[in-house]
């Protein structure tokens, strides 16, 4: 199993047959093996990264309500050290955030040299339920692909790292996992009466998720549309992009200090 980016300009499938892998799936216990694997190996590499504190990794989720960000993070990242991760999450605006632009409280969020970051929404929220809810006029919604562009443009040349997500469900998925909400009273605390007047928006927002990753997905900053249906494959293709992502960064520990065999010898 693999994902591949979305390609620059390319309007991604998000019909409900490919919110589920559509190429063969190993077993469940081999995929769980598969996590434990790939969780050691993230874990090495961010003590690297950590240690040598000049580049960061920054992983932007968005989904739909009850889409899995909150169980991927738990998930995939949960075998990292907290001290190199840190999870950021964006609901609605504070008066105070509304003051300033909409890239305000994004930018103090991102992650700095030696962190992997993962933001629970993100920047991206600005073309997305603005743009449903018709929040600001369509001219400034639309300007913001192409500052988006340009700000994480800034942040690659600044040593940040960027690999976005989308996490595909179907929409009977979607229905499940809201109704199990109603049926688990350790859930019910999940429930949001508005995710319901959200799901009557469903093609509203396929439409606006199209667009923000055709108009945002590059090479050096790109999308990947994740079967999110089975949550076991969902962990694996993900942490498959960011391991190779680490590994592209090469993180490395620091040499020796100045002096170590001094050193040595003091503590003989």
């Amino acid at each position: 199993m693999q994902l591949d980016p979305v390609p620059a300009g390319v309007v991604p499938d998000l019909t409900d047959a490919t919110a589920r892998y559509l190429g063969d799936t190993p077993p469940k216990a081999e995929l769980r093996e598969d996590i434990q694997a790939l969780g050691k190996r993230m874990d090495e590499l961010q003590t690297a990264l950590f240690a040598e504190s000049k580049h960061a990794l920054l992983v932007v989720l968005q989904a739909r309500d009850g889409g899995g960000k909150d169980s991927t993070i738990r998930r995939v990242f949960g075998a990292l050290n907290p001290q190199g991760c840190v999870i950021s999450g964006f609901k609605a605006p504070t008066p105070l955030e509304l003051r300033h632009d909409y890239l305000w409280r994004i930018h103090h969020a991102v992650p700095p040299k030696g962190l992997v970051g993962v933001f629970n929404r993100s920047q991206y929220e600005d073309v997305l339920v603005v743009r449903v809810h018709s929040l600001v006029p369509e001219e400034v919604w639309r300007a913001r692909y192409e500052q988006i562009n340009s700000f994480e443009r800034h942040l690659i040349e600044n040593g940040v790292t960027i690999r976005k997500f989308f996490l595909h469900i179907s929409r009977d998925e979607q229905r499940d996992r809201l109704r199990d909400r109603l049926d688990d009273p350790a859930k019910y605390w999940k429930f949001n009466p508005g995710d319901l007047g959200e799901r009557d928006r469903w093609d509203d927002y396929t439409r606006a998720y199209q667009e923000m990753m055709a108009r945002t997905s590059r090479p050096e900053a790109p999308w990947y549309v994740v079967p999110a249906d089975k949550k076991l494959p969902r962990d694996v293709l993900i942490s498959q992009v960011v391991v190779e992502a680490l590994e592209g960064m090469k993180p490395a520990f620091p040499g020796p200090p100045p002096g170590l065999e001094d050193f040595r010898t003091q503590l003989a």
